[in-house]
């Protein structure tokens, strides 16, 4: 897609014109003591984008360099290096560099925005693991280069639906619980139903603070969702989603159902 194929360039080409230590490749390299640790990606959370909507989220890291920190960087990325990468972020500052507030004399916390857009560079088939590609400068021109310094997931956001029925229903006769699983498609900007995943049946009687699992079933062709159990007591059925690499967790809303 000539998408993919500009921002392999864009990134490739900005990864090594902001560089300026020597030998300025995309895989790991340092000179001297400067350090780069504690990277956190949105909280450590996944970022979880909508089929046409964007997310916004902070990537921060302490370095540090016996002289003090000059300058650092980070560039999000998916693919195998950064070099070879088919899509990715760059932070939302003028010169595209993480902003530093100095902590002491050799350290530093630096933090920057970067979004994360459908359609423009969230696509179907970047959808899972991304890594970081961070450098720190010191002020006597150490540094530090890291090709994956911090690994994080880019989720398709989940809808999942859950109706029970007939409502109300008979003590010992037996419930229908329907609903559907959906993901965003980013490349269509729609959502679509997510096929042969395993999702749980769940109940929670009338006044119980949680919900058990009763059963697991898989979406159909489709997306759908279709079993029965017998009713017991009133409370509230739902279906839940753990989740994959792709795709954000989900659990419908509970339909609460009158057994009489």
């Amino acid at each position: 897609m000539r998408m993919r194929a500009a921002g392999t360039a864009v990134l490739g080409a900005l990864a090594l014109s902001v560089l300026a230590v020597p030998a300025a490749q995309a895989a790991d390299d340092h000179r001297g003591d400067t350090k780069i640790s504690n990277v956190v990606v949105n909280g450590g959370k996944p970022v979880v984008v909508g089929a046409t909507g964007s997310k916004t989220i902070t990537v921060s890291f302490t370095a540090t360099d016996d002289s003090g920190i000059s300058w650092a960087q980070a560039i999000l990325y998916h693919g195998k290096d950064i070099e070879h990468s088919d899509s990715g972020a760059v932070a939302n500052t003028s010169d595209k560099r993480s902003v530093c507030t100095k902590v002491s004399a050799t350290k530093a916390n630096c933090k920057a925005t970067y979004t994360l857009t459908a359609r423009k560079n969230l696509i179907n088939e970047v959808a899972g693991g991304w890594k970081v590609w961070a450098i720190a400068q010191g002020k006597d021109t150490d540094y530090t280069k890291k090709e994956n310094a911090k690994t994080f997931q880019a989720q398709r956001l989940a809808k999942l639906t859950a109706d029970a029925s007939p409502e109300p229903v008979a003590k010992g006769k037996t419930l229908t619980v329907t609903g559907g699983l959906t993901r965003a498609n980013w490349n269509g900007g729609t959502y679509a139903g997510y096929t042969g995943q395993p999702v749980k049946l769940q109940f929670r009687k009338q006044g119980a603070s949680g919900y058990t699992t009763l059963k697991t079933v898989k979406t159909d062709s489709k997306g759908r969702l279709k079993t029965t159990v017998k009713a017991t007591a009133d409370g509230s059925y739902r279906f839940s989603f753990a989740g994959t690499s792709t795709t954000s967790a989900v659990s419908s809303a509970g339909d609460f159902v009158d057994v009489k």
